[in-house]
């Protein structure tokens, strides 16, 4: 079986509802909400991805624990911004590692460099017979 992306839309709403257990007048209403924004085909069918399916079920975990749609809203806002400041710290951290290992080969070179450059001086002068 092919591995679907996250966010490549699969779903019409009527399987996108009973994946979530929900009804799909909930998810219309979702969408007018803002919470989520499902794709639409040529034909203006409302598909949904594995990450909007995630999504919703957020919502829901939200919305059971007493959270209002404004809240919701404000707390996806959050996660998200969250998730995104978590890739951008990954990317600055692999461009440090890459950094600093360009340096310690620097270090090492130049270390050998003078090295070669000691030993090259604390050799004992031949003497000529």
């Amino acid at each position: 079986m092919e591995h679907q992306p996250d966010n490549e839309p699969i779903y019409v709403i009527s399987v996108a509802a009973r994946l979530v257990e929900m009804h799909p007048q909930t998810l219309r209403y979702y969408e007018r909400a803002g919470l989520l924004k499902p794709t639409r085909s040529s034909g203006k069918i409302r598909l949904y991805s594995p990450r909007e399916i995630e999504q919703l079920r957020r919502i829901q975990r939200l919305t059971e624990l007493g959270v209002n749609l404004a809240g919701v809203e404000m707390i996806i806002d959050l996660m998200e911004r969250m998730e995104q400041l978590r890739e951008e710290m990954a990317q600055r951290e692999r461009v440090l590692r890459e950094e600093m290992e360009q340096r310690e080969r620097e270090v090492h070179e130049e270390s050998d460099r003078l090295r070669k450059q000691l030993e090259a001086h604390s050799r004992p002068p031949r003497t000529i017979r």
